[in-house]
């Protein structure tokens, strides 16, 4: 199966802290990898520096067949889509804060609207909703359909069960993990939960003092390489 992305000695400081440090491996169509590692070992600088929210000092990101300094930011931005831990929810109802990325790239498609929030498992009704005044576990869904609509060939998801309440969390879990399958997408999946990591991945990469240490598939993930 063929890399969809490869990153290759990537280095990030920030502020004169070394956050990544020499960190290479590939991800594979299809695939869902998983990052765990402790607080402030660069996890998100991570997710950031792959769709240039900000820019790596040293090394290459090769997705999709090209590096990502020869997209332009926004259709990189499209097809490797971010959603952040913080679940912002712009002014309106669901629908138009689904559809706000799609008018931005004069892509808005009702039909791809409607399909992405029954993705997530949230029904009809709640296109019609205001966005603001959802819980946190719906406006996670939300920012998830959200992304979805841009429909890209990879998500970047920064703790997205976090906030949600524990009786729902299987549930996301699968709904991400179908979708995923159905769309053929591939995901980079950032998380604090081992447990989780071990329910969702196809392999897990340990993230530790800005080093990736060891990549392996859930049954061969050892706790103690983890914290």
């Amino acid at each position: 199966m063929t890399s969809i992305l490869s990153i290759k000695n990537l280095s990030k400081t920030l502020q004169q802290t070394s956050i990544l440090n020499n960190i290479t491996f590939d991800i594979k169509k299809g695939e869902i990898v998983t990052i765990v590692g402790p607080s402030g070992g660069g996890k998100t600088t991570l997710l950031r520096c792959l769709n240039r929210l900000i820019e790596a000092d040293n090394g290459t990101i090769t997705f999709d067949n090209k590096q990502i300094t020869e997209y332009v930011p926004s259709e990189l931005r499209k097809n490797m889509v971010l959603v952040p831990q913080e679940s912002v929810m712009f002014p309106g109802t669901v629908k138009e804060n689904i559809g706000l990325a799609l008018k931005i790239h004069n892509t808005y498609n009702h039909m791809h609207i409607l399909q992405s929030l029954t993705d997530t498992g949230l029904p009809k009704k709640f296109l019609r909703k205001k966005a603001q005044q959802l819980s946190g576990g719906e406006k996670k869904r939300v920012s998830l359909a959200r992304a979805l609509a841009l429909t890209p060939k990879m998500l970047l998801l920064d703790e997205p069960t976090a906030g949600i309440d524990p009786k729902n969390l299987n549930t996301v879990e699968q709904r991400i993990i179908s979708f995923t399958k159905q769309r053929n997408l591939t995901v980079l999946w950032v998380t604090h939960d081992v447990e989780q990591a071990k329910r969702v991945s196809d392999r897990i990469a340990n993230l530790k003092q800005g080093k990736v240490t060891t990549i392996t598939t859930p049954d061969q993930f050892q706790w103690k390489e983890a914290y």
